[in-house]
C-alpha cells in the first residue's frame, strides 16, 4: 500500500472515532493532562516515567506490541488501560486522552503520530522524528494546519549546557562560523549479510504489529526486537538517525540553519539490509547572520570516528571528548561535548575562561550544577505545561521536522556512497533522481 493511501485510510478510521467533548480543552487551562503512551519498553519506559512525574499527568492508555513491556508498565499504572494495537488505542479512546506519546521504533513514529494529530491530539513523538522525508514533512504540515502542541524527544536540548552553548553562538563569542564538526563513535550500522532463516516469535510479542507498515520479514532472534533494529534499512536510521540528532541540535539550532544545499557520504557500498558502520558525510548549508556565506558540517560516525585532522585538534595535546562538537568560527572555537559537560573556548590553540555572566546576566538559563536526575524531565515537563497552556515547547515539529530532514538526507546519501547529492528544498526532491526513490516508502497493510 502507498503511503498516501495508509495516512488516508488511517485518519478515516480516526474521524469515524467519537470526538471528545473537550477536543481543545488542552489549550483552555484544563487542571490536568491525560496521556497515552506508544510503545512502554526501554526507551518508551524512560519517556513514560518522566512525563509520569509530572503532578497533573493522569497515564489513562498504555501500548506495546511485546505483553512483557505492557505488564511492566500497567504494574506502574494499574488504573491506565491496555492494548497492543496504536490504532485500537486510538480509536476506542479518543474522547478519554488529551495528549499522545510515541515511543516505538523508528518506522512506526509517524503513522502513529499522524493519526493521533489526525484527531486533534498534541503529541510527544521520539526522535528521529520519522522514517522518511515525505513523513518529516507531512507530520510538520499537520501540526501547523491544526495548531497542535507538539515535541520531539531530544531531551538535551533542555538541558543548561546546550542552551549556554546556543547563546555563546548567537551572541558572537567566536565571530561568524564557517565549520561545524560532530561526531559519535557508537556503530547502530551493519555490515555483515542480510539474516536468513526464521525462528519462533516469542509468546509475548506480535511480530504482526511490531512490522507495522514495513515491509514483512521472519522473525530472527537478537536481529529486531528489541535492541537491533536501528542498525537496520527498514526500521531505523542509523548512528546519524540515533545520536547524530542530539549532536546535531545545538549547532543546528544555534546557527538557525534551514535545510542543506548538498550532501556527500564517504562510506562503504550499500548492501540493502543494514546501514554502513561508519559514515562520514559532508553537508553544505546556505549561511545564515551567525554564519559565513556557505557553512560547511562534517559528521562522523562508527569505530574510531573522528578521524583527527586540524580542526580537531584541542590544546595541551588533549583527545577530544567521546562525542560531542566543535564550532569552527572567525574569533576562535567552541568545543561541545555531549553531553552534560559545558562549552570550551578555544583561540589562538589556548583555553580562554568564558565569563558566563556576560551572556546570561539575568541567570535565565537556570542553574549550571550538572544533574541528570533533575535535568532529564525538563523537556517533557516542556511539553505537559504547553498542553496545559503554561508553557511553551522549545522543539517542535516546525524545527525538529527540519532537523529530521537534514539528518535523513545525510542517510539517504549512504546509498550513493562518495557521490554529491543536490537538496532543492522547495519542490522536496533531489537533483540526481535515483535517489527520490528513498524518500518515502510503501507501506504494508497489516
Amino acid at each position: 500500500m502507498k503511503k498516501r493511501d495508509f495516512l488516508k485510510k488511517s485518519a478515516a478510521i480516526a474521524s469515524t472515532a467519537l470526538l471528545p467533548s473537550s477536543l481543545f480543552a488542552y489549550t483552555k487551562g484544563n487542571a490536568r493532562l491525560r496521556t497515552a503512551h506508544i510503545g512502554v519498553g526501554n526507551m518508551g519506559a524512560a519517556d513514560l516515567a518522566s512525563i509520569s512525574s509530572h503532578e497533573l499527568v493522569d497515564v489513562v492508555a498504555l501500548c506495546d506490541v511485546d505483553s512483557n513491556n505492557l505488564a511492566a508498565a500497567k504494574k506502574l499504572h494499574p488504573n491506565a488501560k491496555t492494548y497492543s494495537d496504536y490504532r485500537t488505542l486510538l480509536n476506542d479512546m479518543a474522547a478519554d486522552i488529551d495528549a499522545v506519546v510515541v515511543s516505538t521504533p523508528d518506522h512506526t513514529h509517524a503513522p502513529a503520530s499522524i493519526m493521533a494529530m489526525e484527531l486533534n491530539k498534541p503529541v510527544y513523538c521520539q526522535k528521529p522524528l520519522t522514517h522518511y522525508v515525505s513523513e518529516s514533512r507531512a507530520m510538520r504540515k499537520i501540526a501547523e494546519e491544526k495548531n497542535l502542541v507538539t515535541q520531539m524527544g531530544i531531551q538535551v536540548h533542555s538541558f543548561y549546557d546546550y542552551k549556554l552553548a546556543t547563546v555563546l553562538i548567537q551572541s558572537g563569542i567566536i565571530g561568524k562560523v564557517s565549520k561545524v564538526h560532530a561526531w559519535s563513535p557508537k556503530n547502530w550500522g551493519y555490515d555483515g549479510p542480510e539474516s536468513t532463516g526464521e525462528d519462533s516469535v516469542p509468546d509475548h510479542l506480535d511480530w504482526n504489529l511490531w512490522l507495522g507498515t514495513s515491509p514483512q520479514r521472519p522473525f530472527k532472534e537478537k536481529v529486531y526486537h528489541p535492541g537491533n533494529w536501528r542498525k537496520l534499512v527498514d526500521y531505523g536510521c542509523g548512528t546519524l538517525g540515533d545520536m547524530g540528532v542530539h549532536i546535531f541540535d545545538t549547532p543546528y539550532n544555534a546557527l538557525a540553519l534551514d535545510v542543506p544545499l548538498t550532501i556527500t557520504n564517504n562510506c562503504r557500498k550499500p548492501n540493502g539490509f543494514g546501514f554502513p558502520e561508519n559514515n562520514n558525510v559532508t553537508y553544505t548549508f546556505s549561511g545564515t547572520k551567525y554564519t559565513s556565506d556557505l557553512l560547511t558540517w562534517v559528521w562522523s560516525d562508527g569505530p574510531g570516528a573522528p578521524k583527527l585532522n586540524k580542526d580537531l585538534k584541542l590544546p595541551n595535546k588533549e583527545k577530544l571528548p567521546l562525542q560531542g562538537a566543535i564550532f569552527i568560527g572567525e574569533k576562535g572555537t567552541l568545543l561541545l561535548p555531549h553531553f552534560m559537560e559545558l562549552p570550551r573556548l578555544i583561540v589562538d590553540g589556548e583555553y580562554q575562561q568564558i565569563d558566563i555572566k556576560k551572556y546570561d546576566p539575568n541567570n535565565s538559563l537556570g542553574n549550571n550544577k550538572s544533574d541528570y536526575e533533575r535535568d532529564a524531565p525538563k523537556h517533557y515537563h516542556q511539553f505537559v505545561d504547553a498542553c496545559l497552556g503554561k508553557d511553551k515547547v522549545s522543539a517542535p515539529f516546525s524545527y525538529s521536522a527540519r532537523l529530521t530532514e537534514t539528518i535523513l538526507l545525510g542517510v539517504i546519501s549512504g546509498r550513493f556512497p562518495k557521490q554529491t547529492l543536490h537538496w532543492d528544498n522547495e519542490n522536496a526532491r533531489f537533483k540526481e533522481e535515483e535517489a527520490n526513490a528513498f524518500l518515502t516508502g510503501d507501506y504494508r497493510e497489516f
